[in-house]
């Protein structure tokens, strides 16, 4: 761990950050739990053992590209087809990165690698929010750790969870679960508001991928997507 972050005397104590970073995360665990339970069911139906349900989530923690997968998943399972569809829906982790990347240069790249392999889009949103509400405050690796400790260990518990459920809690859509991941993702991009103006690569991109969606088969609207909103970005920037 980088001496600048750890020795600095400004720097608050690393439990203190370790646990700033869990309770921030607590009301994204709570929603977590049902698509959790729902994707852990799905596994276990479509042919995945118990044991592979947790190597599943927690070698690739991201949520929208599982769900993908085990939608998409056959015996014997198309190998190239999933990790086609693995890349395209994760493609925007690598825009995500380039964001948090001014924060970790002074990191170690093994250990900026490392974190970021934990990366998700709520600790993302999470941790980029924190250090951009106040200027002065440098990326805390303790807050991250905190953060990432609760989500990413609720993530692989509750899917396994619902792989030993299995056909148990029935179809959890019919009681909205589906809605909570959408819900949380609007209030951290309602944290993340910084007037019209920059908001603009995100109706572009929204508005791209919805029209890409409903044109085009598979995750094309992904990409497609992130490529707008990355263009706009560009160009708003320039003109400034």
């Amino acid at each position: 761990m980088s001496e600048h972050f750890v020795h600095t005397h400004s720097a608050p104590p690393f439990r203190a950050e370790l646990w700033r970073g869990m309770k921030t995360s607590l009301p994204l665990l709570i929603a977590f739990i049902p698509f959790g339970l729902l994707l852990g069911s799905q596994a276990l139906q479509k042919g995945l053992s118990l044991g592979e349900v947790p190597l599943l989530t927690g070698l690739n923690f991201a949520g929208g590209s599982e769900f993908a997968a085990v939608g998409l998943w056959s015996t014997p399972p198309a190998i190239i087809l999933l990790a086609g569809v693995t890349f395209l829906i994760n493609s925007r982790h690598i825009i995500m990165s380039v964001a948090l990347t001014p924060y970790l240069h002074q990191l170690p790249r093994k250990k900026a690698l490392l974190l970021l392999f934990f990366m998700c889009d709520e600790i993302w949103a999470l941790v980029l929010e924190d250090i951009q509400k106040d200027p002065k405050r440098r990326f805390s690796v303790g807050f991250y750790l905190g953060v990432t400790l609760c989500l990413y260990t609720s993530w692989v518990l509750f899917t396994f969870m619902g792989g030993c459920t299995g056909n148990m809690l029935g179809d959890l859509t019919r009681y909205g679960v589906d809605m909570a991941f959408p819900a949380v993702f609007i209030i951290l991009l309602k944290s993340m508001w910084k007037g019209i103006r920059t908001a603009l690569p995100w109706c572009v991109s929204l508005g791209v991928a919805i029209a890409v969606y409903r044109l085009f088969p598979g995750a094309w609207y992904v990409p497609a997507g992130t490529i707008a909103g990355i263009i706009v970005a560009w160009l708003t920037v320039r003109n400034v």
